[in-house]
């Protein structure tokens, strides 16, 4: 069971704080309109975006254990995320691309690419919920 929160920063914010289940905190919101040069020194991330790069982090995690367990010698991992949003509110996600990229000593595009798809089909929990909201492709590149 996960338990985290979110605290606002005050009246005159549009910022919060958010803390997950292990107590990380991450920054959220968006800018004032107006500028407020106090608020100009923080930086958070949108929170739309944080479900992209929750997308992102859960299914890297996979990727990498389930590469692990089938002894690749994978090196780097960078997952990029192009997320297209609908025009109207709730602005909810429609389509999804994830675009791997991978390096390693000599490391096997069909696990990969199963990896990717197990990852993403089976056991990534943030994919399994927002599938059905928006469609989740993926690419990916050895290097």
């Amino acid at each position: 069971m996960s338990n985290v929160a979110l605290k606002w920063t005050g009246e005159d914010s549009q910022m919060f704080i958010g803390r997950d289940s292990f107590g990380h905190v991450v920054m959220a919101g968006s800018w004032p309109q107006d500028n407020n040069d106090e608020w100009q020194e923080w930086k958070a991330i949108k929170p739309s975006d944080l479900l992209l790069l929750s997308l992102a982090s859960c299914s890297a995690y996979d990727v990498v254990m389930i590469l692990k367990r089938q002894r690749q010698s994978l090196t780097n991992l960078y997952v990029s995320v192009d997320g297209a949003q609908a025009s109207d509110p709730p602005y909810q996600f429609t389509d999804i691309h994830l675009h791997y990229t991978a390096e390693g000593d000599g490391l096997d595009a069909a696990k990969l690419e199963r990896a990717i798809k197990l990852s993403e089909e089976k056991y990534c929990s943030v994919a399994a919920t927002i599938s059905g909201v928006a469609k989740i492709t993926h690419s990916f590149e050895i290097k």
